[in-house]
């Protein structure tokens, strides 16, 4: 049985929210696409500000007293801990939306996102509270886990159902644009920080800065979401059951074989995320022993590639189908595998191309990778089932992404963090292969 339509038809925040915002007036999907990059913007901006912490503060703040390798897999053992969370914050969250509606669901998870973010700001060090700081480090974590978990939206899904048919790749695309974009905003602000502080300074109170940040995007990015949660369309599309939330444990009992496909076939796009954000800068600050700045230098320049390829992909997807440019960009990123890892070794020029070729796969890969089989769920388990499969892809191709790559490549060698990579392009693959046999025998 699903929670009846009416215990979450519409709160005072949201009714107010129609009011004021939406007028009652259709909103475009261009409307529904900007507040879509908003919200993720800010997503992903939280998200890569810890990731850059987790390399260049935490072990020298919260592990100081194990060798700067061994810091960084600590660092990278708790960053897997938001992915771990985030299915409980999903849970959580969707009782909330079903009994209290959506608008208290984004502003409750929204502002845990805020706080747990900027309490990691105010984290006391090693040298003052001991072993607590990495207790503290761990929990703050465990609650951007748990509000990520609860910030789903459904607004892509809005943004998918409103879309001209023959533009679904395009508007497919649209949310996963805030993945580079928070990128870009975040190496600014720590760029700026490193450039103008000495490495004193900057360890000891201004790498606090960029997580205060956070508050204020996610207050900006609430009331772009609340605009949109409020309007006529979302209601309709609400009440017909399309964005209607179901028992979370309903959905993956009767759903689990589209759930399992979901989550295994972004493998290899969301395996590579991290594996061009956030591990080469660990281990070129801990081979090199060089100041971070020129890689976080190349790194904004792959972001602004992965933007460019993000839209192509968009515009071939509307040409040749998602599942097409998914299958094609694994298969690029398996022979990516093979030998790009090894540039990193290869000083800058190496460098400099294993980041731009990576993001350039990242961007067509990643672009279409959200939703490929939501459209199999019914409707009346779409909006739940959607959200669990992101929290799996997540959790199986990206939680342990930089703890695996880094351990891999410090006990055997790069050539592993390639192995690592080739896996996921063939879950990908193998998940594309199942999908569409298993569709046209559904047909």
């Amino acid at each position: 049985m699903t929670a009846p339509i009416g215990a979450a038809d519409s709160t005072p925040l949201e009714r107010d929210a129609r009011l004021v915002n939406a007028r009652d007036h259709r909103i475009a999907p261009g409307e529904i696409a900007i507040g879509v990059i908003i919200g993720r913007t800010s997503e992903f901006f939280d998200f890569f500000v810890y990731a850059i912490a987790s390399v260049l503060v935490f072990p020298s703040v919260v592990f100081p007293y194990v060798d700067a390798l061994t810091g960084t897999l600590y660092s990278f053992a708790l960053f897997a801990l938001a992915f771990v969370a985030r299915p409980f914050g999903t849970l959580l969250f969707m009782w909330i939306d079903r009994n209290h509606g959506r608008g208290v669901k984004l502003t409750i998870a929204l502002f845990l996102l805020g706080g747990s973010t900027m309490a990691i700001a105010l984290l006391p060090s090693y040298q003052q509270v001991g072993p607590l700081s990495a207790i503290l480090l761990g929990a703050f974590r465990i609650g951007q886990g748990v509000a990520l978990g609860g910030a789903w939206d459904g607004l892509p899904s809005l943004l998918s159902l409103n879309a001209p048919h023959e533009r679904r790749g395009w508007y497919a695309m649209i949310p996963q644009l805030g993945a580079p974009l928070g990128l870009l905003v975040a190496i600014g602000l720590f760029t700026y920080f490193l450039s103008f502080l000495s490495q004193a300074d900057f360890l000891s109170w201004g790498w606090r800065y960029p997580f205060f940040v956070v508050l204020a995007i996610n207050v900006v990015a609430l009331f772009a979401r609340l605009r949109l949660v409020a309007t006529p369309e979302f209601e309709r599309l609400f009440e017909s059951r399309e964005l209607q939330p179901s028992p979370a444990f309903a959905t993956l009992f009767s759903e689990w074989r589209t759930i399992a496909l979901g989550a295994f076939a972004p493998l290899a796009s969301f395996a590579l995320f991290h594996l061009v954000t956030v591990f080469p800068l660990s281990w070129v600050t801990l081979k090199t022993g060089e100041q971070p700045i020129r890689f976080l230098l190349i790194e904004a320049a792959g972001a602004v590639v992965g933007v460019l390829a993000m839209l192509a992909s968009g515009l071939i997807a509307d040409r040749v189908g998602r599942r097409a440019v998914l299958g094609v960009s694994a298969v690029l990123i398996g022979a990516y595998s093979g030998f790009a890892p090894q540039l990193l070794n290869a000083g800058g020029f190496g460098e400099t191309i294993y980041m731009l070729v990576g993001f350039a796969l990242l961007g067509l890969a990643f672009g279409q990778s959200s939703g490929v089989v939501n459209g199999s769920f019914p409707p009346q388990h779409r909006y739940t089932g959607a959200a669990i499969v992101a929290n799996s892809a997540w959790l199986l191709g990206a939680g342990f992404a930089p703890l695996a790559a880094l351990f891999l490549a410090s006990r055997f060698g790069l050539w592993s963090v390639g192995a690592y990579l080739l896996s996921g392009a063939i879950c990908t693959l193998a998940a594309l292969g199942i999908n569409k046999e298993w569709a046209r025998k559904q047909g």
